[in-house]
């Protein structure tokens, strides 16, 4: 049997699967960190950091498997969405940390396009908006406050771009990864956009000549990567793709109307549509397959998981300190006291918003709050509201998804780390109004970089591709009372944001 090699580069790790062609994983392996958030409203990351997480991850796992070298045919690397990308110079070399997708210092750039760049064509183009969280504003940034970085960029890298460069000396940009900067690829031509860049100030040399489908062989693993990660020297490493991407296509989520949630340190809606349309607020790519024909369509929020850890870290240190003491997880002690709360959490409401927002509402002075407080209230109340409050905008992208007329499937599936909660999945579907179905295997984007990685050595067809390597489990199905109290409370939600939009930007 031939294996493959799926590696997802994440915000908070980088995680590595060593699979065979019949979708078994046989070995596994990951590495933590965290992104530098040296002020409000920034976050970046030394490539270092990742490229590091890469290696290590992938020798791991090539250690625990025991399988020869000869026998992994493939590899594949997906990753966060890198924002501006890694500004490197003519030799290659890094000039300054990524500026990553969580990063919203690009506001004034924001300003600055919109009052002075035909939007409405930008659109047109694009298919996507203008906000911080797309890369071609915090390109403007590095142009505006670091000169002499912008002065000596020769590219700009996405990250799983700039690891297969490492390994194999090849440069490629995959489409998703393109598509996802924004204001700086043609979603019809499928190619850069001169006429775009040129609106922008932009020059068209500083984006990597090279676009490739996601599936596509960038290049082969050099001598001495291979002699370093005990792998064979020549083996093909595929472009990849944007995580978020990567993880639908593991779902199996590849015709048009399938959708997917992916709840991890961020919140990531998406479904699966042949057109391109930015009227609908959200954000449009390639899709990591089929990508010629077929879009991915996503919106989402800044903090999900990131406002649970928040939550947990700021307010629940005594059941941090049972789980110390005890070995259960602080999370599940929290959530068997929010599970006797009802729905609603007793008049309480919570805006995720602790850096800014993205869609529909692309606002990045947007602030968070919860709404309804009072002496009745407790910890568990709160969190109770906090995960309310993500689910409400998983909802609020849903209902802007559908201005785009594209039929939604009847089932919503959930990946990331929010599907091992019972309690969370459950408030998904009482708000959504969709049955909710998890995947078993619990690797996501990963296991989809794998899947790419075989189907591009040509390992697995389309009909194994389309239906995936992972089975899918329904979790929980709406409950009528609930989900009435939770679509009187989605419009109070979203009638908070505009009242309190004043007040949010007066407060610095």
């Amino acid at each position: 049997m031939k294996y493959v090699i799926g590696v997802d580069i994440g915000t908070q790790s980088t995680k590595c699967l060593l699979v065979g062609i019949d979708g078994k994983v046989h070995a596994q392996a990951s590495v933590a960190y965290q992104p530098e958030t040296p002020k409000p409203l920034w976050a970046q990351q030394d490539c270092a950091v990742w490229f590091d997480a890469v290696c290590e991850s992938v020798r791991a796992c090539v250690a625990k498997s025991g399988i020869a070298s000869p026998d992994i045919a493939a590899m594949c690397v997906s990753s966060l969405y890198g924002g501006a990308g890694i500004p490197v110079d003519e030799a290659m070399q890094p000039l300054h940390p990524c500026l990553i997708w969580m990063d919203r210092r690009a506001t004034a750039e924001v300003d600055a396009v919109n009052a002075n760049v035909d939007v409405a064509r930008l659109q047109a183009i694009t298919g996507n908006g203008v906000d911080s969280y797309h890369g071609f504003t915090k390109m403007l940034w590095i142009r505006e406050h670091l000169p002499e970085v912008w002065a000596k960029t020769c590219y700009f890298l996405p990250p799983n771009s700039y690891v297969n460069w490492r390994l194999t000396g090849e440069l490629a940009v995959d489409h998703s990864s393109a598509g996802n900067i924004g204001g700086v690829y043609d979603a019809a031509q499928r190619s850069w956009s001169h006429e775009a860049l040129g609106m922008l100030g932009i020059p068209a040399r500083m984006m990597p000549p090279r676009l490739v489908e996601s599936s596509d062989v960038v290049g082969g693993l050099s001598a001495e990567w291979a002699a370093k990660l005990g792998l064979a020297e020549g083996m093909p490493l595929m472009a990849g793709g944007v995580d978020a991407a990567v993880a639908t296509f593991c779902a199996g989520v590849t015709g048009s109307g399938d959708h997917v949630a992916m709840i991890g340190t961020s919140m990531c809606w998406g479904f699966v549509s042949p057109t391109v349309d930015a009227r609908h607020r959200l954000i449009t790519m390639p899709h990591v397959y089929r990508g010629a024909d077929r879009s991915y369509v996503f919106g989402g929020a800044i903090t999900a998981g990131a406002a649970v850890t928040w939550f947990r870290e700021t307010f629940c240190q005594a059941e941090v300190a049972e789980a110390a003491r005890t070995g259960e997880d602080a999370h599940a002690l929290i959530e068997r006291k929010a599970i006797e709360v009802p729905p609603g959490a007793e008049g309480l409401v919570f805006l995720p918003y602790l850096m800014g927002e993205r869609s529909p509402i692309w606002d990045a002075q947007a602030k968070g709050a919860f709404i309804g407080l009072s002496l009745a209230h407790s910890r568990a109340h709160l969190y109770r509201a906090v995960l309310e409050g993500v689910s409400f905008a998983l909802q609020h992208n849903i209902e802007a998804g559908r201005q785009s007329g594209q039929p939604l499937d009847d089932r919503l599936i959930v990946v990331g780390g929010a599907a091992h909660s019972d309690l969370w999945m459950q408030i998904v579907a009482d708000v959504t109004g969709y049955p909710v179905f998890t995947i078993e295997e619990e690797v996501e984007a990963a296991l989809g970089a794998a899947m790419l990685a075989a189907l591009g050595a040509g390992l697995v067809d389309a009909a194994t591709a389309e239906r995936g390597w992972v089975t899918l489990a329904e979790r929980a199905r709406p409950e009528a009372a609930a989900q009435a109290v939770y679509r009187e409370r989605f419009e109070i939600y979203k009638s908070l944001y505009p009242a309190l939009r004043d007040a949010m930007h007066r407060l610095k």
